[in-house]
């Protein structure tokens, strides 16, 4: 169960190249037609056998399912059925956007080197996925998100824009404010057995997975919405691309789920070693792990809501509606509720379907998911 760089990073030799909406794309078709995820050809069968090692050993995944998530996408499906029928699609256009420009900031995973674990951990961890982070598992993860720098092939960047573009044309709407970051900053009551780079690293693979679990409910989101007969009715066969497109991100992304719910959970079951004696990961993790899932489940969720109602009052507003109407319009969309998670992740895929971590300025570069390790 060791495996080198090339290895992990290895394609499949697909029947034909992956083209969408004229955009040369990642991944690839086999003889049926149907879309195979780049760089897997070995990565899968790797995460799979580390996964069924460890459980092997007794030591459980997490509960990486959406189901872990107290609230869903905001505005959920029928509340965004409602404006988009009133043709108020800037929501939309922004939400695709912004996943856009985060999904290109991705491509720094690309060039981020983790410490070595073996160092502080008492359990030869050669066979593990956490041993292979620096061998193609945080390379690959990168090059999905942002592409491949010497390929002319297009990567989930392209693709979310290319989706946008499907559904509301090119430069339909402005470009939205993106935010710095999208993960759970640093706490000062947040306290580490380990030292700082590796404490650094754990958080940034947390928050990153619970990113991950949080995308896959705009994925179905998405999917749900540009399948939708009701909407885009005047663009039902690029609406259709769109969603597929999207279908195919969401393939990509299972993998990165996999192997980050896989890299924690195997941190939770190795004994570490630190200054005041050995500790079992579960012992101090597992506290870290609650506190992102709740941060990324729960809080973040009320502040965006908060702001999303504002700007959707706002929007109707603009809708050249009488004040009356434009109340009662702001009551029907208040009015539905409802959650839209997707499905349960699982460690297979589905059948069809150089930097040292170490404090300073270079650390800078994990701020897209929130936390620079130098802050810890």
């Amino acid at each position: 169960m060791i495996y080198t760089f090339e290895e992990i990073m290895s394609e499949h030799e697909y029947s034909s190249a992956n083209k969408m909406a004229g955009y040369l794309l990642h991944g690839g078709l086999d003889q049926e037609g149907k879309y195979i995820s780049p760089r897997t050809k070995v990565r899968w069968d790797a995460i799979n056998q580390w996964g069924q090692n460890l459980t092997k050993q007794g030591h459980p995944l997490l509960d990486c399912s959406v189901q872990i998530l107290k609230y869903g996408n905001y505005p959920n499906f029928d509340q965004a059925k409602y404006l988009l029928g009133l043709g108020e699609g800037t929501f939309l256009w922004n939400s695709l956007t912004i996943t856009g420009v985060i999904e290109a900031r991705g491509r720094a995973l690309a060039e981020i080197t983790a410490p070595d674990f073996q160092k502080i951990i008492k359990e030869d961890i050669s066979d593990t996925a956490t041993a292979h982070m620096n061998k193609g598992l945080f390379v690959a993860h990168g090059y999905d998100e942002g592409g491949d720098p010497d390929s002319n092939q297009g990567a989930h960047d392209r693709m979310w824009f290319a989706a946008r573009d499907l559904l509301f044309g090119k430069d339909a709407y402005p470009m939205p404010e993106v935010p710095e970051n999208i993960g759970r900053p640093v706490k000062e009551e947040d306290k580490w057995p380990i030292p700082v780079e590796y404490a650094g690293i754990v958080d940034f693979l947390m928050n990153v997975l619970m990113i991950e679990v949080r995308a896959e409910c705009f994925f179905q989101f998405s999917m749900n919405i540009a399948a939708c007969e009701d909407l885009f009715k005047d663009r039902r066969e690029d609406a259709l691309l769109a969603a597929e497109m999207v279908r195919r991100i969401r393939q990509d992304e299972a993998v990165h789920v996999a192997y980050l719910n896989l890299i924690v959970s195997e941190l939770r079951a190795f004994t570490f070693k630190t200054e005041t004696g050995e500790i079992l990961g579960s012992d101090f993790i597992d506290s870290h792990w609650n506190k992102m899932v709740k941060w990324h489940g729960e809080e973040i969720h009320h502040e965006f809501k908060d702001q999303r109602i504002e700007i959707v009052e706002d929007t109707l507003k603009n809708n050249n509606d009488i004040a009356l109407e434009i109340s009662r319009k702001f009551k029907i969309f208040k009015e539905m509720t409802g959650k839209t998670h997707g499905i349960k992740f699982k460690i297979k895929p589905p059948k069809k379907a150089k930097i040292i971590a170490k404090k300073g300025d270079k650390f800078k570069r994990l701020d897209f998911f929130g936390n620079a390790v130098s802050n810890l």
